[in-house]
């Protein structure tokens, strides 16, 4: 493991490829003493380490909507297939494992955690020998310029954000942190007129950004074209998703079910599909729409997502204000 480390520590502070061996360090120390811990005698240590681990899904979310997206474009989409249903086998045994800690089952974690150890290990090892080295070479400094802003909104597993790549000498500000006020005039001049009413850009950015629900945008020829950027998304998504084709903007087992969709909807049989199922104690309602002009022409799809649960919970009627 590691045999890559030499080239990446020539790299400059912030590189995403430094950045993830920097997590590899951390993640191979956590390995080491969960490996070490024992939940019987010190339940509250192992889950201390356990529970750090778990943030790992920091670096399977960037891989899947940054990393991968990249490797796409240069034509390697061997890892939006395999290394996705790598990272989802891990998920799957996290989630497992999270179900005996509830239960303080410590008899199944003694037996399941040496397979999510194992596991993780396995996965570094192949990043190390093939993941990161191809991507060095296949990416061009440009591409991995473009990597931080996106990074940031999937988060990192260290304890203190990477410095910006390329440093900035005046200091980073992503455009969630920025509340620069700025004018919006009701003007016919800056604005675009759209089925009843007029906005400016920026006014239609706002509407978007605050919808409590997650849109993506898939064109005619199945590219990902827009996303909305809200606060608390379902979820994660990046600036890397722009650009890629549908079928890898899913986990694999998920594909063929997407496609089908897509296909449905541009041969013109369905309009609309639509999902609900419990997700990380939520209950996610995802809605499928095809989109059409008024000649009927297929012209892409929408998917929304939205956290229903507080939905599913209302009762009864209320028609006044309660907030006093």
């Amino acid at each position: 493991m590691n045999s890559f480390l030499p080239e990446v520590e020539k790299l400059p502070e912030g590189h995403p490829v430094k950045v993830y061996y920097q997590e590899s360090e951390l993640i191979q120390k956590l390995l080491s003493e969960l490996y070490e811990a024992d939940a019987v005698a010190d339940f509250q240590q192992y889950f201390n380490i356990f529970n750090q681990l778990t943030t790992i899904e920091k670096r399977f979310a960037r891989k899947e909507n940054q990393l991968f997206p990249y490797l796409e474009k240069h034509g390697w989409n061997g890892p939006s297939r395999g290394m996705w249903s790598f990272h989802d086998n891990l998920r799957d045994q996290i989630r497992l494992l999270n179900t005996y800690n509830t239960e303080r089952n410590t008899t199944k974690i003694i037996e399941n955690l040496p397979y999510l150890i194992e596991g993780i290990k396995r996965l570094l090892t192949i990043e190390d020998m093939r993941l990161f080295p191809i991507a060095m070479q296949m990416l061009s400094e440009d591409d991995w310029k473009e990597f931080y802003e996106g990074d940031e909104e999937m988060g990192w597993m260290l304890p203190q954000k990477p410095k910006p790549y390329p440093a900035i000498e005046n200091g980073y500000i992503h455009p969630s942190e920025d509340f620069t006020e700025r004018d919006l005039p009701f003007s016919l001049e800056d604005t675009f007129h759209y089925d009843e009413g007029y906005m400016t850009p920026n006014q239609v950015n706002l509407l978007l950004r605050y919808l409590p629900v997650d849109i993506t945008y898939v064109d005619e020829n199945d590219k990902v074209i827009f996303y909305n950027r809200g606060e608390d998304r379902v979820f994660p998504r990046s600036k890397g998703i722009i650009g890629r084709e549908v079928r890898f903007c899913h986990p694999p087992k998920s594909v063929d079910m997407v496609l089908r969709i897509v296909d449905e909807f541009r041969a013109g049989t369905k309009d609309v599909a639509e999902f609900w199922f419990n997700y990380r104690g939520q209950i996610i309602h995802i809605r499928y729409f095809a989109i059409r002009d008024k000649h009927k022409n297929y012209k892409g799809v929408i998917e929304m997502s939205q956290d229903v649960t507080e939905i599913q919970k209302l009762k009864g009627e209320k028609r006044l204000l309660d907030w006093d």
